[in-house]
Formats: C-alpha cells, structure tokens, sequence
C-alpha cells in the first residue's frame, strides 16, 4: 500500500505565503504526476497543479504566478508554495500521485494505481 501524508496547511492572512509538501510512502517503485487539488465548502475538488516526474508542470489559471509546484523524485515528495494567497485560496488541499507503480513488474505491465491524501486545510483571512 501506498500512504500520502500532507503537512503544512495554516491559517493566514491575505497577501501571506505557505508552504505545502506531501510525503509518499510505502511500497513505491516509481511515480508518474504528482499534484495538489483542492475542494472549498460546497464546491467541486478541482486542481491547483501538477507536475510530471520528468518536471513538467501544469497550473489552474487562478494560481498562475502565484504557486509553484516541485517534487524530490528521490524522496517522492512534492511541495506546493504558495504565495499572495486570498481568501478564495481557502480550502482543503488535497495531494494525489497518479500513475503509481509499487514494484518493476507491475510497471512492465502498465499495472498503475492512484492515491490521495487526507488533506490539509488552508484557510486565508481577508
């Protein structure tokens, strides 16, 4: 099995920055993408970003310029920073790796799983 755990999730004013990482574990062999999605009270989880293992990277237009998204392939952990937050930031963030494979013969044959974490809430005051 493979267990994702988020940490960083504050309270903060508006204008602040935080700093969000996601520690994969378990049996692990390689991830494919890696990224934050994030769910606000009565709306739809959506994602913030995303970011291949070869470091591509992909951002909601709402975050452009303000998050950045990274990962340590080594440590399969990837971090969200996130800066100038407003108050419509506010949600539970939530950490998905996709494209996971939990040993060399279950990626020989294209046996991949998904997996999310618990999620962290971050809320901004205006």
């Amino acid at each position: 099995q493979v267990q994702l755990v988020e940490s960083g999730g504050d309270l903060v004013e508006a204008g602040g920055s935080l700093r969000l990482s996601c520690a994969a574990s378990g049996s692990i062999f390689r991830i494919n993408v890696m990224g934050w999605y994030r769910q606000a009270p009565g709306k739809q989880r959506e994602l913030v970003a995303s970011i291949s293992r070869g470091g591509n990277t992909n951002y909601a237009d709402s975050v452009k310029g303000r998050f950045t998204i990274s990962r340590d392939n080594a440590k399969n952990t990837v971090y969200l920073q996130m800066n100038s937050l407003r108050p419509e930031d506010t949600a539970v963030y939530y950490c998905n790796a996709d494209g996971v494979f939990t040993s060399a013969w279950d990626y020989s044959r294209g046996l991949e799983s998904d997996y999310w974490g618990q999620g962290t809430q971050v809320t901004v005051s205006s």
